[in-house]
């Protein structure tokens, strides 16, 4: 018997989170807001004991493993009340990369790492993070990198430059994209190798500064550099040559992920927004929302955000039926679709707030600045625009 079947139905199980999100979950974000992540780490996880003791914990991971075992379109519902706030994921221990790379090292990782490396992972005892794209390279192509991981004897030895790997601060650590076979097809040259983060050779170069912020521990970027880094063969994911491959099976249900985080984000800033909008005056008793603008703002951002979330529930559905090829061109759709809707959302949202959407005193200014990077990030806009449009006019050519 399942935690979900013993009463912890997805709509009970969302609505705790929401509550425990709206209740002293205010109080850390607004800390998380003001001072850093890293200065509200305790306040942090004692949020995540009460996920605990609300059965909410790690919805995508079975109940053998402490989870609530839910499909992937059930977690999408949870992941869209989650990402609410920017502390959601993170203690309930769903967050990106982490939930990634459970999900890859269980199927394609050896007995021996799992119980290393994924065991106290799922447990929330340790971090990791993924380390793929590289400063020299356009990061849309991604059979195009320079790191290289060479056999010697037992070991890999690999070196190599990676930047923008999550979390990587704090971390346990992180799992490579290296090429293993240069002379192979572009497809097949790509391997990937659990390196702990602290192996002698690999160095936290920085936590790179974006829109301004350096952030730290799993909120942050850093630059990595791999110097003559060993590790044993052992450490390998998957089979050697594999590495794409794993890459795209992660990204399929990622997307997913990323989505219903961003839609949990349109949520909550549309909330803001009209709150906002029928309490602020322009002038004794002439509230914003009386304005023609802002009520189209609100007509559009309500219609956006509920047509994308069908897009990303259905494109759920059909990653679960038939896997990545079936669901291939609504994840091409949805990437661009919900990024930019979300994009909008926190546009208007921040414009009705005025000066104070520019503030920390809402999460909007925060999301503006790291969430842009949806639209760039897994595959930039164009890449997935190009990808389903070469695919539905394929379709009319047969």
């Amino acid at each position: 018997m399942t935690k979900l079947d013993m009463g912890n139905d997805v709509d009970a199980v969302v609505s705790r989170l929401r509550a425990l999100l709206d209740g002293p979950g205010l109080a850390v974000e607004q800390t998380m807001l003001k001072t850093g992540w890293v200065s509200a780490l305790p306040q942090l996880h004692q949020l995540r004991e009460q996920v605990k003791r609300l059965h909410a914990w790690a919805p995508h991971l079975q109940p053998t493993e402490g989870g609530l075992g839910m499909s992937l379109v059930e977690f999408a519902k949870v992941s869209e009340v989650l990402g609410r706030s920017p502390i959601g994921h993170w203690i309930a221990n769903c967050q990106a990369p982490d939930i990634g790379n459970m999900e890859l090292m269980h199927s394609h990782a050896s007995h021996e790492l799992r119980t290393r490396w994924l065991t106290p992972l799922m447990a929330g005892d340790i971090r990791s993070c993924f380390a793929m794209t590289e400063p020299e390279h356009a990061g849309s192509n991604p059979v195009w990198m320079s790191t290289r991981a060479v056999l010697d004897g037992g070991d890999y030895v690999i070196n190599g430059h990676k930047w923008f790997t999550t979390g990587a601060d704090g971390a346990a650590f992180t799992i490579v994209m290296a090429v293993t076979d240069p002379a192979g097809l572009p497809h097949k040259r790509a391997t990937m190798i659990l390196v702990p983060m602290d192996t002698p050779g690999l160095t936290l170069v920085q936590n790179i500064q974006v829109m301004g912020e350096r952030g730290g521990d799993h909120h942050s970027h850093a630059e990595l550099l791999f110097e003559n880094v060993r590790v044993p063969y052992a450490n390998r994911i998957g089979h050697e040559g594999q590495g794409f491959e794993l890459a795209q099976a992660r990204l399929g249900p990622g997307r997913v992920h990323h989505c219903m985080r961003w839609i949990g984000i349109c949520e909550r800033a549309f909330d803001l927004m009209c709150r906002r909008a029928v309490q602020r005056e322009l002038s004794p008793g002439e509230t914003l929302g009386r304005r023609d603008t802002v009520q189209h703002w609100v007509a559009e951002c309500r219609a956006d955000i509920d047509a994308a979330r069908l897009l990303v529930l259905e494109a759920a559905r059909l990653l679960e039926k038939g896997g990545v090829m079936l669901a291939r061109d609504q994840i091409s759709a949805i990437k661009f679709f919900t990024a930019n809707t979300m994009q909008k959302v926190l546009d208007r949202a921040i414009q009705v707030h005025g000066a104070l959407g520019l503030t920390d005193a809402t999460p909007l200014a925060l999301w503006w600045a790291h969430e842009r990077g949806s639209r760039i990030y897994d595959g930039p806009d164009e890449v997935h625009k190009q990808s389903l449009g070469r695919s539905i006019l394929k379709r009319y050519m047969q």
